[in-house]
Order: C-alpha cells, then structure tokens, then sequence
C-alpha cells in the first residue's frame, strides 16, 4: 500500500474568519432582524481559505442558519451573490444547501443558506466517506447533465476554455513567458510532455453537463447518517464531470487509497485524466509559489500540497520515476 501523505494543515481548520462579535453591531442587528431573533451562538466555520465570515447561527428560538458576509468592496461579495443564485435553481436532486435569503446591509452582502449538519472529511480518507463523497457528486452530475434554462441563463463558462486561459501553466513555462515553480525534480525533463497533456485537455473536458467547478474534501460536509452534501458553488462551470472527480481524487491518492480505481465508473479518458493531473498540477504549483496571500496564511500550503499530489498521481500512472 502507497504511504498516506498528509497537509501540513487539516483542512477543517484551513480558516481565519472574523467571528460573530467581530462584525458592525449594526450589521449584527440586521441579519438578527432577517432571522427573526437575537442570535445567542455562532459556530465559525473551520474549512476554507477565505477571510470573510461564515458561520452557523444559533437564535433565540432554536433556529439554525448558515450565514455568510462579505464587504460590497471585496471580490467574495460577488461570489456569495452568484452562490445564492446557483444553489437556487439547482435540481433538488443535488445534495447542497438552498439559499433562504439575501440582504445587503451596512455594506456588507450576507447571504443565508440551509444550516447542513456535518463536518468535513478527515484525512486520510476513510473508504466509506469518499464513497459518500463520489456518491453526493454522482447524484449531482446525473441531475445537472442537462442543465436547465435557469442555471444556463447565469452564464456558465466552458471548462475548456478555463483549462485554456486558466491551466495551462506547463505550457506557459515551454514557451519561456512564466518561471519554472518549486516541482518534483522529474518536472523539467517531461515539460514537454506535460505542455502536450494541457493542450490535448480541452477538448477532452467539452461537454454539455454542469460541474460544481471547485470539487475538493473541504467542499463535502459528511451528515449524521452517512450521506455527503457539496458545497459552495460559486465556481460552475459546463463540461465533463469526471473532470471534478479528478480534482476531489487528488486528496483520495494522498490517503493511499486506490484513485484510479475510484475514478473506473466515471469513464474518463485515460489522457484526459492525466492532462487534467497535468493542468491542476500546475496551475497549483504555480498558485503556490506566488507568496503570501490575502486569504487564508493556510492557502499556499493548500495549493502545494495538491500540486505536489497531483503530480504524485500523474507520475504513477504515466510510470515516471522520480529520480528522471
């Protein structure tokens, strides 16, 4: 059995997020006001990388909510607003958590989802928990291979050309226009070839189904009976769905379980699978070594890990050995 291979940081702990009391009292009020009661606790959330809150409130009257609030002048803003607009119209098939309301106040945008009781996965994995997992993004993908006219209306990028403009940092670094990131000592002999894998990859990816777009362990919270729930869908985007299978299977061969075997139904294509290893490798690598970050102090670390992982997965399948 392959070694476990674990963060730095666990990834229910990855936040650093204002708590209840940090926020402007008159803000406080105005979503206690939208709750309909005061609220008497606040659980922050532990997983992410952002800075904004987030966080399930406890009111009055025993009513939990999930609330998240971010400054008009800040980016996530807009991210939490496109969050509530997705979760809305997505099928009720999809495990995820449903908007309640929106409020824009004291400029901040607040955004109040259905409270999921549950927590993130552990790493390293247990068995049982990725097929959870697989299970809920399974469920997911089948609901949303034909997104409806609500979902498509919001204007849903084409994975290809994210790979494209986004995730193609190997090829980038061919070229001579970006510097060669901290990588495995093997990555500079097979640049080449992992240039070749990006450019093959969207066209691989096309597709008409709808993909969470950020699929990863601190992206599923696990219920009380065994099911998982995905969540923050801020990141949508149209292609094949085995691509997100690949990104949520990064952290399942870092746990030493068998990857490729959990990816067998999905039917991906085997350069498809190694030229989106190739492309998130990168691109994570890359993120990496950009230096400290506004979000979480965690994220960097995040990022190398998966990027080293990635790779890890890519070299084993492709039989590199680390000492090319």
């Amino acid at each position: 059995m392959r070694a476990v291979t674990l963060p730095e940081v666990a990834y229910g702990a990855t936040a650093v997020r204002p708590d209840w009391g940090d926020l402007p009292a008159a803000l406080r009020d105005a979503i206690s006001s939208r709750l309909g009661a005061p609220v008497l606790a606040a659980a922050s959330a532990g997983g992410g990388f952002t800075r904004a809150f987030a966080a399930v409130l406890t009111t009055a009257t025993g009513e939990r909510a999930f609330v998240k609030a971010a400054a008009l002048t800040e980016p996530i803003a807009d991210w939490y607003a496109r969050e509530a607009a997705i979760t809305a119209a997505l099928p009720a098939a999809v495990p995820a958590a449903r908007p309640r309301w929106t409020l824009v106040a004291e400029g901040h945008f607040v955004l109040c989802l259905e409270a999921i009781p549950g927590h993130v996965p552990a790493l390293p994995w247990a068995p049982g928990h990725l097929s959870a997992a697989l299970t809920a993004w399974r469920t997911s993908a089948v609901a949303l291979s034909r997104p409806g006219a609500e979902l498509l209306a919001l204007g849903l990028p084409r994975l290809g050309d994210i790979v494209r403009d986004e995730l193609s940092w190997w090829s980038e670094i061919a070229a001579g226009r970006a510097a060669l990131p901290p990588a495995p000592a093997w990555v500079p002999g097979r640049l080449g070839e992992l240039a070749a894998l990006e450019r093959g990859l969207p066209e691989l990816v096309t597709g008409p189904g709808m993909l969470h777009g950020d699929l990863r362990v601190d992206n599923v919270l696990l219920d009380g009976y065994g099911g998982a729930w995905l969540c923050d869908w801020a990141w949508p985007c149209l292609g094949e769905p085995w691509f997100d299978t690949v990104t949520l299977l990064v952290t399942a061969y870092a746990s030493g379980l068998d990857a490729d075997a959990a990816l067998q139904p999905w039917q991906a294509p085997d350069d498809g699978v190694d030229g989106a290893l190739a492309a998130i490798g990168g691109y994570w690598l890359a993120s990496a070594a950009r230096g400290p970050s506004s979000a979480s102090p965690h994220s960097r670390q995040h990022q190398r890990f998966s990027g080293e992982q990635a790779l890890a997965w890519l070299a084993e399948r492709r039989g590199w050995t680390p000492s090319e």
